[in-house]
C-alpha cells in the first residue's frame, strides 16, 4: 500500500476521496468529506476533523486522534471510523450494511443529537470516556430500522424515539464489539478490558418499527 503525508492541513476538503490502495497520514485538521467515498484507503489524522467525515465511505479506515464534526459516517456501507475524543451531530445517518459489508463507527467522547437517525444497518459504539452525563444527545435513533447502537454509560438517557429499544447489554451482546474496542485501544492507548467494565446500553429497533416498512423488502 502507498503511503503519504500531509503536513500542515488547513481545513482543505475532499482529501482521500474515493482512495483505495493508499495511506494517507494528516497532520493538522482536514476540512469536510474527509474519505469521501473511500474504498479501502486508510486515513490517519493527528488532530481534529471536520464535517462529514467518511461520507458514504465503502471499505477502509478513518483514524482520528482528535475531535470529528457534523454528520460523520453518513450514509456510510463499509469499513470503520475511530475517532479518539468526541464528534457532532447526526452522526451515523442512513449507515447501512448488505451481506458482509458492516460498517462501524467507534467514538471514544461524546455526540450530539440524532445519533444513528435512520439507522438502516451497521454498529456505532459511543464510549463517553470522561463523561459524567449521558454521552448522548436528543432523537437518538429517530427512524432507525436497522443496525445497533452501543452506549457506555451508567448515566439515564434522553428520552429515546418508540421505534427504538433499549435494553442492558449482555456479555453476549458485547462480543460483537471485542474487536473493534480493542483496535479503538491500541490507536489511542486505551485499555479495552478496562472499557468493557463500564455497563453498556444496547440499543435496537423495534421489530414493529413502521419504518422498516418503508426501508425494507420484509
Amino acid at each position: 500500500m502507498e503511503s503519504k503525508l500531509i503536513d500542515e492541513c488547513f481545513g482543505e476538503r475532499f482529501i482521500g476521496s474515493g482512495a483505495k490502495n493508499v495511506r494517507i497520514t494528516i497532520n493538522g485538521t482536514p476540512g469536510n468529506a474527509l474519505g469521501a467515498y473511500l474504498d479501502g484507503g486508510i486515513i490517519e489524522v493527528r488532530g481534529n476533523a471536520q464535517d462529514a467525515v467518511g461520507d458514504t465511505m465503502n471499505e477502509g479506515k478513518i483514524i482520528v486522534h482528535g475531535r470529528a464534526g457534523d454528520a460523520l459516517g453518513y450514509a456510510m456501507r463499509g469499513g470503520s471510523i475511530f475517532i479518539k475524543e468526541d464528534a457532532g451531530y447526526r452522526t451515523g445517518i442512513h449507515m447501512k450494511e448488505y451481506k458482509e459489508k458492516k460498517p462501524a463507527i467507534i467514538i471514544g467522547g461524546k455526540v450530539g443529537s440524532f445519533l444513528g437517525e435512520y439507522l438502516a444497518g451497521g454498529l456505532i459504539v459511543v464510549l463517553g470516556i470522561g463523561a459524567t452525563d449521558a454521552p448522548v444527545g436528543n432523537f437518538t435513533g429517530t427512524g432507525m430500522h436497522g443496525g445497533k447502537i452501543f452506549l457506555r454509560t451508567k448515566a439515564e438517557l434522553p428520552l429515546l424515539p418508540k421505534q427504538v429499544i433499549k435494553e442492558i447489554a449482555s456479555e453476549d451482546d458485547l462480543k460483537e464489539i471485542v474487536p473493534y474496542l480493542n483496535e479503538f485501544s491500541q490507536y489511542f492507548g486505551f485499555d479495552a478490558e478496562e472499557l468493557l467494565k463500564e455497563s453498556f446500553y444496547i440499543l435496537k429497533p423495534n421489530a414493529k418499527n413502521p419504518y422498516k416498512q418503508l426501508y425494507t423488502m420484509n
